[in-house]
């Protein structure tokens, strides 16, 4: 048969008094004898007691350093004790109490008081035991649900994704470069006063998550200007300038749905609608200039153009790192942000191995 009694430890170094409380108590509980609070750290170390009842004036350890040590232990903070003393003054309360005691009781003591306020204390522990499982299955839970929702999250975006890159063969591994360059900068620009409160940790991981989504408009264009090999017409390059402005608003019929506004859709829908914008104002689709342009929007326009310079396409070949520099560079404070463009000059050791990495087969 298991024991289902709840245990008492009774610490106490006068026989007498260990002997009148064994003899009330053992009927309803399991109860231990220790004799001093050396001996009570050694038994508690072995077995975990529901309660503990603690003499204050004992040799070696008296009770007040036995129920410091027992509080230090974050094993051992949760047992109520209770201070069983024939201290009674108003200071010694107080004293046991600020300890972390749930009750002091002085010598010498009332047995019914003493079995009451013994079964109080196991009682009020059950229920802050239960509050406290309930709790840490809740937080369980959540913890379940919001990975749930990270992975529907990943893989509406794998989809997503997927449908774009299945009718334009030739972005290969752009998507992971980009994510990386956007990330790189990202982490750059966090270290700038003016950006810090913005680019948290928390924040970047979002917009990481964000950026596989900037051409997610390409899905509306046709195939005959979405894969055409060579040089597009004036008529097919406006077609496919329209994929910025129809990126967001997909991603905004998504929003939609959602009961309550979603961070990482609302980066994804500045990255794809403005990602193309340029700083003078000269972008497409509003035209939008300088700060008026998403943060997003403003590295994206740098990593994707680097990426565009760096990688091989159907219509030409792949720049090396100085030449896509030398075009970029002189485009800083007209096509891009000067400070976004600051980070990628103090991140080029770094671009170059994500390039390197993540090279197309």
């Amino acid at each position: 048969m298991y024991n289902t009694k709840d245990s008492v430890l009774i610490v106490d170094d006068t026989p007498a008094n260990v002997k009148v409380l064994a003899n009330l108590l053992t009927d309803s509980y399991d109860v231990k004898i220790a004799n001093n609070g050396i001996k009570c750290l050694e038994l508690v170390s072995k077995f975990r007691p529901d309660i503990i009842l603690l003499d204050v004036m004992m040799p070696e350890l008296d009770g007040w350093e036995t129920c410091k040590i027992l509080k230090s232990d974050p094993k051992n903070k949760d047992i109520p004790i209770i201070f069983l003393t024939a201290k009674n003054s108003v200071e010694d309360e107080e004293h046991g109490l600020a300890l972390g005691a749930v009750d002091f009781i002085s010598k010498p003591i009332s047995p019914p008081i003493v079995k009451a306020r013994v079964n109080t204390h196991l009682q009020n522990k059950k229920y802050q035991d239960f509050l406290r499982d309930k709790s840490e299955w809740l937080e369980q839970e959540v913890d379940r649900k919001l990975y749930q929702i990270n992975q529907l999250q990943y893989a509406t975006i794998s989809v997503m994704v997927s449908l774009a890159e299945f009718r334009d063969e030739c972005t290969g591994l752009h998507i992971k470069r980009t994510q990386t360059f956007v990330e790189t900068l990202a982490k750059e620009m966090s270290e700038l006063p003016k950006y810090a409160d913005f680019l948290t940790p928390e924040y970047i991981n979002k917009l990481v998550k964000s950026t596989p989504l900037h051409d997610i408009g390409k899905i509306s264009i046709p195939d005959e200007i979405l894969l055409k090999p060579g040089k597009l017409t004036d008529d097919e390059m406006h077609i496919m300038k329209t994929h910025a402005q129809k990126g967001a608003d997909i991603l905004l019929e998504a929003q939609r749905y959602l009961e309550e506004d979603s961070d990482f859709l609302q980066i994804a829908i500045e990255i794809a609608g403005s990602h193309h914008e340029k700083y003078n104002g000269t972008g497409y689709p509003k035209g939008l200039a300088g700060d008026a342009i998403p943060l997003a929007a403003r590295l994206m326009a740098v990593a994707d153009v680097y990426d565009a310079l760096t990688t091989e396409r159907p219509y030409k070949k792949a720049f090396s790192h100085e030449k896509a520099m030398d075009i970029i560079l002189p485009d800083s404070g007209s096509h891009f942000d000067p400070e976004v463009i600051d980070a990628l000059l103090k991140n080029q050791d770094e671009f170059q191995y994500i390039a390197r990495r993540f090279k197309d087969a």
